[in-house]
């Protein structure tokens, strides 16, 4: 069991994907209740900060955040999840799947013990499917529907990869701090190279190559040989359909994009596109002939 006050900040919860902010929107509407909640997702990908952030975000957020981990939960370990249960705060079930069953029968009877309910707020996490795991005889039926009030899916990162260059940024400064060391920025091309991961590790596996990544570059500029992956090999007809063959116009869809990832940063978004801040400056205030008139009102807004 580990216990603390509250501390840890919820910026890892990038949310420029779409799946990502149901994801938030959802732990800000449950924060204020006392409602239990089970936290979905696969391994790395951010339950326990999701967990921290709703913490966080309700009325307990002062008061003890303590996890339990489900797979060494013992008697000693179940008595104190007991009298964590009136401390007021917020008490994590760290995968509940992997819990013993003669723990799982303890659990589920102080959950149910109390009709009125109990001071702190129930969160329980899991990487596996639950249902899955019930038809299998591995965790009660009764302990599963009494922790599946409010669930919530944390999207693994391969489906919100629009949200990478914001968590590399967040992750890196967290690395600078604990390395001692100035904040590391990406190439364009190596930024592209993590966009393009599977990422079955999601945003720990993320965090490493990063943290690894800092201690091979030379200086404060992170280049894609540093990152030690394998760029993933095209598939034939990989490029999408709905984009132009035309060089100019693609120009101005990438300076777009860019601009809208960085929202608006120009130096930053010059650093994504390869390019010096003044050719940056130039091509937004130069208008182009036959350009896409969706992209050139975009970047004409972001230039003022």
């Amino acid at each position: 069991m580990t216990t603390s006050l509250s501390s840890a900040s919820p910026s890892t919860l990038a949310s420029a994907s779409a799946s990502m902010r149901h994801t938030v929107s959802a732990a800000i509407d449950v924060a204020a209740a006392p409602t239990t909640v089970l936290l979905t997702g696969e391994t790395g990908s951010g339950k326990d900060v999701l967990a921290r952030f709703i913490h966080d975000s309700s009325a307990r957020a002062a008061l003890p955040f303590s996890t339990f981990s489900c797979a060494v939960m013992d008697s000693k370990m179940v008595d104190a999840f007991a009298q964590a249960l009136q401390h007021g705060g917020t008490v994590v079930l760290d995968e509940v799947s992997a819990m013993p069953m003669e723990a799982q029968g303890r659990v589920l009877a102080l959950l149910e013990g109390n009709p009125g309910g109990f001071a702190s707020r129930v969160i329980a996490t899991s990487h596996r499917d639950l249902r899955e795991q019930v038809e299998k005889g591995s965790l009660r039926s009764d302990l599963f529907y009494r922790l599946d009030v409010f669930p919530i899916a944390v999207p693994p990162l391969r489906e919100r990869r629009e949200d990478i260059a914001a968590l590399a940024n967040t992750l890196l400064g967290r690395i600078a701090t604990s390395l001692h060391k100035p904040q590391m920025t990406l190439t364009g091309e190596a930024l592209g190279m993590l966009e393009t991961q599977k990422w079955p590790g999601n945003v720990r596996e993320l965090g490493n190559v990063l943290e690894r990544a800092t201690i091979r570059a030379r200086g404060t500029v992170i280049e894609a040989a540093d990152l030690g992956i394998a760029a993933r090999p095209t598939e034939t007809s990989s490029f999408p359909q709905w984009l132009p063959l035309d060089l100019v116009q693609l120009e101005r869809l990438a300076i777009a994009e860019a601009l809208r990832r960085t929202n608006g940063n120009r130096t930053h978004a010059a650093r994504l596109l390869n390019l010096g801040l003044r050719t940056l400056r130039q091509k937004l205030n130069t208008p182009t002939a036959g350009a896409n008139d969706a992209t050139e009102t975009e970047m004409a807004a972001v230039a003022q």
